[in-house]
Order: C-alpha cells, then structure tokens, then sequence
C-alpha cells in the first residue's frame, strides 16, 4: 500500500459555504489551505474537500454520502440540521416506504441521512459510507491501492473499509452518463512520501496518467476512468 486516501473532493462555486455546512453538521473543523477546505476526517473517518469548480456541463452526481443514526430522534435532528444549515430535501426516486431521508447540502450534492437499525453501517461512525457510481473493477482497484479490504463484494456491488474501521467506501453500477469534468474525486497521499513510487504503483495497477497541476498534484484516471489525484508529499493536514 503506497497511497493513503486523504479526502473526497467536491467542487462547489461556494467552497466555503459548503464546508461551513458539512462542518455543522458533522461537527469538525474546517482547516484551509492552498488545496482548497479541508474538514480532516481522523483515523476512521472521510476527509472531505472542497474546491471551487472548474468550466463545464454539470452532469449527475456520481459520489453521494450516508450519514448514520443512532435512533429515530437522532435521524430527525440530524435532517433539522441539515435543513437549518442550508440543506434541501430532493427526490431522487426514492419510494415512500424507503426510511432514509435524501437532502442535497448547498453546493447540489446529494446526502441520505438512514435511518436506525441499519446494520451494514452498524460501528462505522457519523459518516458511515461514500457510495460511488462504478464497477466491480473499480472496487477492486481501490482495494488493491490503499490496502483496504473488501468488505462487501456481490455482483456489481463492491465495498472496502480501512482495517482501522470507519467510513466505507462502496460501489454500484450506474445507469447515468458521465460528463466532464468530474467534479467529485478522491484525493490521495503518498503513504511513504514518494509520490512517484505511489504513482507509478498506481498505475502498474491499472490507472492511466492524465495531467499533473502546478503544484507538483498529479492527476489519473481507475479503471472506470474516474479521475483523483495524488499530492505532494508533505501535504498531509488530516493528522
């Protein structure tokens, strides 16, 4: 394992709006640097970026997050929350029978608040789980590249967790069309602070090299032709 997963990065025309949300309501704290806004997850939970947005059609959300509920009161006030922040409930086909609660935060990315009980997402924390649009390679391949384990793999549907626990990471075929430019992407590091070590590792397994930013932030492409991007060493604000 070269690489460590440091964020999942939004773009947003509001950056700052949206981490003072996601700040709210899961309680972190917001830390700024030249990469963007920056909520660090810890040990066991997601670090989530965000950036402003580039040029370009916006298409479907393919990267949406679960929050947790330690009981019916907990997932009402968790929903409050969302909405005095700035939250919105949206449809997305959910059926009235369905338990969780779908919001879209400030910047138009979708979130489901589930409902207690659930237990696949039972010891996982507040940020239970990224669900990804993607394949069954895909999930493979990121369970290769950061040395987390598979901890769901039934037809399409693939999930990992790091072996300290914490949010999973999951993925599940998609009928939607991708449009650039992707505007959700992992954001990783360098596990041993040789970034072209973690690079070329990263590719060996199947990624493909698609640009590099000036900051020295190298940027490439999994399998399902999913962008992330690997920084510098030394960049490391999560702890």
């Amino acid at each position: 394992m070269l690489s460590r997963l440091l964020a999942v990065t939004f773009e947003a025309d509001d950056p700052a709006g949206a981490a003072r949300f996601w700040s709210g309501l899961l309680g972190r704290e917001i830390v700024e640097d030249a990469g963007g806004v920056l909520l660090p997850g810890g040990d066991a939970q997601l670090g989530l970026r965000f950036v402003p947005g580039r040029a370009g059609r916006v298409g479907a959300n393919r990267m949406h997050l679960h929050l947790t509920s330690a009981d019916l009161d907990d997932q009402r006030h968790t929903v409050a929350t969302a909405v005095r922040l700035g939250g919105r409930p949206v449809d997305v086909g959910q059926r009235p029978e369905e338990a969780h609660v779908v919001l879209a935060d400030p910047a138009g990315y979708e979130f489901c608040v589930i409902e207690p009980g659930n237990g696949y997402l039972a010891g996982c924390g507040p940020l239970g789980e990224l669900t990804c649009a993607g394949t069954r390679q895909a999930g493979l391949f990121w369970s290769t590249a950061l040395g987390w384990p598979l901890v769901w793999d039934r037809g399409e549907q693939t999930a990992i967790q790091s072996p300290r626990g914490g949010t999973k990471v999951a993925w599940d075929a998609w009928d939607g069309t991708p449009v650039a430019p992707n505007r959700q992407r992992f954001e990783l590091l360098p596990a041993d602070g040789d970034q072209r070590a973690a690079v070329d590792a990263l590719i060996a397994l199947g990624a493909a090299r698609l640009d590099a930013c000036d900051d020295g932030t190298v940027v490439l492409a999994d399998p399902d032709g999913t962008e992330f991007r690997v920084r510098p060493a030394g960049r490391d604000l999560a702890g």
